[in-house]
């Protein structure tokens, strides 16, 4: 087995919320895993995972959010780690430290995302140089939604969201995320799914400004919407108090919930729009990552 590096410097990657402006469920494998199609994008909203060098693997949690996992006995940025130590040949030897700001359960790929910033810092640490396809295949058996957070770049998801593709030309535009504090499992949300599939969405190659594309995605929706209120009621509640709020162009539930988004014309409409949500919830506002880089 070969040896990881030891002496490189600290590497730390941002882990950004992902967000479904729209998900339709196209059909059902005869695994048991749904087909999706999605468009998604990534906020600036985000965890960090730090990576540094050191005998054994080990992984430290803090922040607003991390009581919610102490309890895990392991931590999916853990097994990410694990796979890619074991892919590579190498030990598994670093020091992790996830610094938790996101909520957990909550529709937004957190977990996800951190395993994502976990693989990226590691092969940065582990000098290992892996380009992100090579990553985002070992990624798929941890969970679907990592090999899209392995770009943390907006796009096209398909499949069981393995099938990425380049996304519409996106104008500038804000977003408010707002949780009620409650968790969804999204395992409870597809069994509680009723009818059939729906097609995939047929999207322009761009749009000139948000309100274009609030018009759009409005003809489109979220299928798993509506049984995550059934399970978790207070999910109308917060579409409707983002529908309301002065400047939102188009609310929705992401993922399997609960978290919600209100979509804005520019980020800082959108993070005066957050500071008006009930405080008891977790609550942002702000832009896309990565927007005018």
């Amino acid at each position: 087995m070969n040896r990881a590096p030891t002496t490189a410097a600290p590497r730390v990657e941002a882990a950004p919320a992902k967000v479904n402006l729209y998900l339709h469920v196209t059909g059902q494998r005869a695994d048991g895993y749904h087909t999706l199609d999605s468009l998604v994008v990534f906020a600036d909203a985000a965890d960090a995972v730090t990576a540094a060098p050191a005998d054994g693997l080990k992984l430290s949690l803090s922040g607003p959010e991390a009581t919610a996992l102490m309890a895990e006995p392991d931590n999916l940025v853990l097994r990410a780690a694990r796979s890619l130590a074991a892919a590579a040949g190498i030990p598994p030897r670093a020091a992790l430290a996830l610094e938790k700001r996101l909520p957990v359960a909550s529709g937004i790929g957190g977990g996800s995302a951190d395993a994502a910033a976990a693989l990226r810092a590691l092969n940065a640490l582990w000098g290992l140089d892996w380009q992100q396809a090579r990553l985002a295949a070992l990624a798929l058996p941890l969970g679907a939604d990592i090999p899209a957070c392995i770009a943390s770049r907006a796009c096209r998801m398909g499949g069981i969201g393995e099938a990425l593709s380049p996304a519409p030309r996106l104008p500038d535009c804000g977003l408010v995320l707002a949780n009620p504090r409650i968790a969804l499992a999204t395992p409870a949300v597809f069994k509680a799914r009723e009818g059939g599939f729906s097609a995939p969405a047929l999207l322009p190659a761009g749009w000139p400004d948000a309100a274009a594309m609030a018009r759009d995605l409005a003809a489109l929706r979220n299928d798993l919407e509506p049984p995550a209120a059934a399970l978790c009621p207070v999910v109308a509640e917060v579409v409707g108090t983002l529908r309301a709020l002065p400047g939102c162009l188009l609310a929705r539930m992401s993922g399997s919930g609960a978290t919600c988004f209100g979509l804005f014309a520019e980020p800082r409409s959108a993070e005066y729009a957050a500071e008006r949500l009930p405080a008891a919830w977790w609550r942002w506002g702000g832009g896309l990552h990565g927007a005018g880089r």
